[in-house]
């Protein structure tokens, strides 16, 4: 008798992202001429840049001559794109990397779920509190989540960052943790770290044999020079830290699909027995075993982002959306609204007015103006009362929402 993986069915009903979908497509059915502008979902809206557009139709080309035909590619990625990802990412910042500890994926989400395969199922579970929900639910997939209970995971750790902490996580004290989670800049808060805040963390970690799980997706909208790009800046992390890096937001490819993950070979953790394990060549095996590389054009695509033009043209689409973000920013605060990120990060967090409940906000925006965020407590229980906005849509939508906002707040 074949016997399901129940943690499954312990999920809640269905992706927080597809629940949003199903409650707009519900909209657009009983409001038939209805124009909804999504500020919700944080999927970009500006095209590839020529350069990437040029990597990849030179890239076709060579698939179609059989002198230079690519079939299967190493499943860690190309030599040329991970010697360009350590010299234009790691070694400006002072980070010494080597190029096998560099591996090439189709994407940061995957591979946030996949690394788990390397972890006992009885490890605790620190979460930042908002969190992206893939870190969550990829957890009770795995049995290590436990039962829910209004609204909270039994057996994770939460973290709660929030505005009376100013969004400051703290070092867990009443449960100790075998793995945590952090994000920064943060996804759904929009809001940083700082380089003493993370080094007290890394020092935790090292103390207390602790793996960092460090998600570092929106590196590239950092401008503060004080905030760390990489945990890898502070001293000590490659002890006890892998970090994950997307291309999705930085240049545009979540329809193309590439990033990579960084594991250290200096990273160990332990058995059962006490034995010190290296996680680098686990994880090459685990890659070797399930993964068959990213495709060749998509690597030659990523390549291009770190020529001159590449870089000259990225930035362009970054400034692109943090104007966007900064409108956003000081429009919602001109009227009235706490609203938090957005200065470092894509992403606007906002609290609800006069005690309203995510979802209560999320029903009363769509159906008083058309526009569609995202509800805090989608994210975590710390979440409730809070939505998130994303700076990825075009100017003319972004303007139009805010309008239309404005509009219907002083009704």
């Amino acid at each position: 008798m074949a016997l399901v993986n129940e943690h499954f069915l312990k999920l809640p009903g269905s992706y927080l992202f597809a629940e949003i979908a199903r409650k707009v497509k519900a909209y657009k059915i009983s409001h038939r001429n209805a124009d909804v502008i999504s500020l919700g979902i944080g999927d970009v809206t500006q095209p590839l840049c020529p350069a990437v557009i040029e990597a990849m139709h030179k890239a076709t080309d060579e698939m179609a001559q059989k002198s230079c035909f690519r079939g299967y590619g190493p499943e860690q990625g190309y030599d040329f794109l991970r010697d360009a990802i350590l010299k234009n990412e790691f070694a400006p910042r002072g980070i010494r990397l080597n190029r096998d500890e560099i591996f090439i994926n189709d994407g940061a989400k995957s591979d946030t779920g996949n690394i788990q395969e390397l972890l006992r199922w009885d490890n605790t579970i620190g979460l930042t509190d908002p969190v992206y929900p893939v870190y969550i639910d990829s957890n009770v997939m795995a049995g290590r989540a436990g039962t829910l209970e209004n609204g909270r995971w039994s057996d994770i750790v939460y973290i709660p960052c929030t505005a009376e902490n100013d969004f400051v996580p703290q070092i867990p004290q009443q449960r100790p943790v075998d793995v945590v989670y952090l994000c920064y800049p943060n996804n759904p808060t929009g809001t940083v770290i700082s380089k003493k805040e993370l080094k007290r963390w890394v020092d935790y970690a090292l103390k207390n044999d602790v793996l960092i799980l460090y998600d570092a997706a929106y590196q590239a909208y950092i401008t503060d020079p004080e905030i760390p790009h990489s945990i890898y800046e502070i001293k000590g992390a490659k002890k006890c830290a892998i970090e994950f890096h997307s291309f999705s937001k930085t240049a545009g490819f979540t329809g193309v699909r590439c990033g990579y993950t960084v594991v250290p070979k200096e990273l160990t953790i332990s058995t059962l027995d006490g034995e010190s394990v290296e996680l680098n060549p686990l994880w090459n095996r685990r890659q070797c075993t399930k993964f068959n590389g990213t495709s060749y054009i998509s690597q030659r695509a990523a390549e291009a982002i770190y020529t001159p033009e590449g870089r000259r043209q990225v930035q362009q689409t970054i400034g692109y959306y943090m104007q966007n973000a900064q409108k956003m920013l000081s429009t919602l605060q001109s009227l009235g609204f706490r609203v938090y990120g957005g200065e470092n990060a894509p992403y606007i967090w906002m609290k609800t007015p006069d005690g309203c409940s995510s979802w209560e906000f999320f029903d009363a925006l769509l159906f008083g103006a058309q526009v569609v965020c995202t509800p805090g407590v989608g994210f975590g229980p710390s979440g409730e009362g809070y939505v998130r906005f994303t700076a990825f849509g075009t100017k003319e939508k972004t303007d139009e929402a805010l309008e239309r906002i404005a509009k219907w707040s002083n009704k």
